[in-house]
């Protein structure tokens, strides 16, 4: 049962995107690894831009460079 986490910053992320990330993943592990569709689990965690850090500082201020 092949389980797999996304993490994404949460800025305008359309449930379109994800229907397309899920279906790319999945596909990717049916092809790659010989994996069932229906025993594959994907989770996408959105986090806020001031909950992530990057580079020594908070996305938030790393984008405003």
């Amino acid at each position: 049962m092949p389980y797999v986490n996304v993490k994404i910053t949460r800025d305008g992320v359309t449930t379109a995107q994800k229907k397309q990330i899920v279906a790319d993943i999945t596909q990717s592990l049916v092809t790659h690894l010989g994996k069932k569709p229906e025993h594959i689990h994907i989770v996408i965690d959105e986090i806020d831009p001031e909950n992530w850090g990057y580079t020594g500082m908070l996305t938030t201020e790393f984008r405003k460079k």
